[in-house]
């Protein structure tokens, strides 16, 4: 006989495991779009919390599940393009920066990734000149509502901060 407080077989086969042994999700049944979407919102997260060897374990599977994708839009190539960034990669972010270019030329996207590329090879002016680009076509781009635009609303707002500050640097000096 069973005391009143015990669960039985049937009712503990309905509590959720505890999130540290809940399976984790099967990757195999996602689309290749949501598979590069997820890894990449990993590493960035990780990175985000300072958890850099981590970060670095998953940017390879991130950077490998976009070259998957049957194309790349402006989404995906800036989402690589911050991959290549986060690996300290100016060089692959500067070509994503171009793609994007050739593709629609005045993108807030191409900007801000050939702004952080220019800067990581420390190439103070051309970076200056990225941000006043980003800032001469800023409000124009936003007004077209880009859908990626409202998934990375809070980057473009701290680039345009970081964009005004770099160019008011630069207006100051001069001044």
């Amino acid at each position: 006989m069973r005391d009143a407080g015990s669960v039985s077989d049937d009712d503990a086969s309905r509590i959720p495991l505890p999130a540290s042994r809940s399976t984790p999700p099967d990757i195999s049944q996602m689309s290749p779009e949501e598979r590069a979407t997820r890894l990449y919102n990993r590493v960035m997260m990780l990175h985000t919390q300072g958890k850099a060897d981590s970060a670095a374990f998953f940017l390879p599977m991130a950077l490998q599940a976009y070259t998957m994708l049957p194309a790349l839009d402006v989404d995906a190539r800036y989402h690589i393009g911050v991959l290549d960034l986060t690996g300290g990669n100016a060089a692959a972010a500067l070509a994503q920066a171009d793609a994007i270019r050739r593709t629609v030329p005045t993108h807030l996207f191409g900007y801000m990734l050939r702004a952080r590329g220019l800067e990581l090879e420390r190439d103070t002016a051309g970076a200056r000149r990225a941000y006043r680009d980003f800032l001469r076509h800023e409000a124009a781009e936003r007004t077209r509502r880009r859908p990626e635009y409202g998934e990375h609303a809070e980057n473009l707002d701290a680039f345009h901060q970081q964009a005004t500050a770099a160019t008011a640097a630069k207006a100051t000096r001069r001044g």
